[in-house]
Parts: structure tokens; C-alpha cells; sequence
């Protein structure tokens, strides 16, 4: 069965920083692509960030750019994401997922974000 659990979520002030952490089992996903989506209230869904099973390419919403980073520890089946210069637009659920094949089919619980201006 294929677990993500995300973690390090919480409440921060505007211009802080969050360090989001996710966590698969279940599975190696070391060959798979992973990303990092949001969804703030009465909102869609969103991509955030995404990363390579290598991790030598990333992408980023333009919303996020130069402010997030995401990487991945593939021998600890994690994937991270710093968030910086945090604004109070970035407010809510963060949920990470794996890539399996041209979809992200694998989903997380999600960790909430607020942060307060």
C-alpha cells in the first residue's frame, strides 16, 4: 500500500520560512517524478512545484518562483520544499504526489500552511 505523509506545516508569519517534508513508503519512487500541489479556500487545487526522478530538473508555479525550492532524497524516499519570503496568498493545504506515468497518481494527506500578515 503506497503511504505519503506529509509534515511541517504550521502558522508563520509574512517574510517567514517553511520547510514542507514528504515522505513515501509503500513503494520506491526513485524513478518516479514527484510535486508539491496547494489548495487555499474555495480555491482549486494548484500545481506548485515539481522535480525529476533525478532531480535535475524542477519546475515552479510562477506565483512561487525564486521564493520555493523543492528537492528530493531518493535513498530517504522524501521530497522537501523551502519555502521562503512566505506571503499570505501562499495560505493552505499543501499536498505532495508521485508520478506514475503522464499523471500524478499517488496523493498525500496534506499539511496546512497559514501564514499570517
Amino acid at each position: 500500500q503506497v503511504q505519503l505523509v506529509e509534515s511541517g506545516g504550521g502558522l508563520v508569519q509574512a517574510g517567514g520560512s517553511l520547510r514542507l517534508s514528504c515522505a513515501a513508503s509503500g513503494r520506491t519512487f526513485s524513478s518516479s517524478g514527484m510535486g508539491w500541489f496547494r489548495q487555499a479556500p474555495g480555491k482549486e487545487r494548484e500545481f506548485v512545484a515539481g522535480i525529476t526522478w533525478s532531480g535535475g530538473r524542477t519546475s515552479y508555479a510562477d506565483s512561487v518562483k525564486g521564493r520555493f525550492t523543492i528537492s528530493r532524497d531518493n535513498a530517504k524516499n522524501t521530497v522537501y520544499l523551502q519555502m521562503n519570503s512566505l506571503k499570505s496568498e501562499d495560505t493552505a493545504v499543501y499536498y505532495c504526489a508521485v508520478r506514475s506515468g503522464t499523471t500524478y497518481a499517488y496523493w498525500g494527506q496534506g499539511t496546512q500552511v497559514t501564514v499570517s500578515s
